[in-house]
């Protein structure tokens, strides 16, 4: 994960604890609670929780539906797209609907930032199913191992203990090393039932003109269609080789 400035060289005001705080919940991703904030932020708790009221009343934060954690709210919707994320041109979106008209499952646009997933395009017609989890734990999804294959220093891009979404997800790291490995030589990522059970997964890189990995084209469906799913990945290449020029 990306480090977080270390408040202890400085003593912030409310408006850097606020951008702080901000920068937190878009570094750890959708659904990070209070307490995770305050811990990685080296903040009182109430101090945060204070800043969270006052950022969650102005609608530059919002609270998760289950009330347990916080997300990005409207008034930087704007501000995060234009800064972060490319915009997906006529020509692109022309490139998805043809695929999603060909496949019976869901194709969805990933865009890799820093060290996190973030939903370009969803395709309207299946929801992403665990996008808290998806956007969270990168080790557990095709799209972040994708991320974490192609990044040098992907260790330093995961929390100290990995996460255990379901009986299947990958925790160890000499097993997570040797999946990055293949995922690296196939140019491939799969993840069946270790997002979440009952959900399969492949994903694709979207590279840039230079060749970086810069996103990932994903396909999803039910776990007792994956053979299904798998056989619409050349399909999916095709396709994350025209998106690439298009969108990065």
């Amino acid at each position: 994960m990306s480090p977080l400035r270390d408040p202890s060289r400085h003593h912030p005001s409310a408006v850097s604890n606020s951008l702080r705080i901000i920068e937190a919940v878009a570094v750890l991703g959708l659904g990070v609670s209070a307490k995770e904030i305050a811990s990685a932020l080296h903040m009182p708790t109430a101090t945060a929780y204070r800043l969270l009221n006052v950022l969650v009343g102005e609608e530059y934060l919002v609270r998760t539906s289950d009330l347990r954690g916080f997300g990005l709210g409207v008034r930087l919707d704007g501000l995060v797209t234009a800064a972060s994320q490319p915009s997906v041109p006529f020509a692109a979106r022309s490139a998805i609907d043809e695929l999603r008209a060909s496949v019976r499952f869901a194709v969805h646009v990933i865009n890799f930032r820093a060290a996190s997933l973030h939903i370009l395009d969803a395709d309207p017609d299946h929801p992403v199913r665990a996008e808290r989890e998806l956007v969270r734990h990168i080790h557990a999804s095709a799209a972040g191992k994708l991320l974490l294959a192609f990044s040098p220093e992907w260790r330093e891009l995961l929390p100290k203990h990995l996460v255990r979404l379901t009986a299947h997800t990958i925790v160890d790291l000499s097993a997570l090393r040797s999946e990055l490995e293949s995922v690296r030589a196939q140019r491939l990522a799969i993840a069946t039932d270790e997002l979440e059970v009952e959900l399969s997964c492949a994903a694709v890189p979207i590279v840039d003109s230079k060749g970086t990995t810069r996103g990932a084209l994903c396909l999803a469906g039910p776990s007792g269609r994956r053979e299904a799913v798998l056989g619409h990945v050349e399909a999916a290449r095709a396709c994350a080789a025209s998106l690439g020029p298009l969108l990065y």
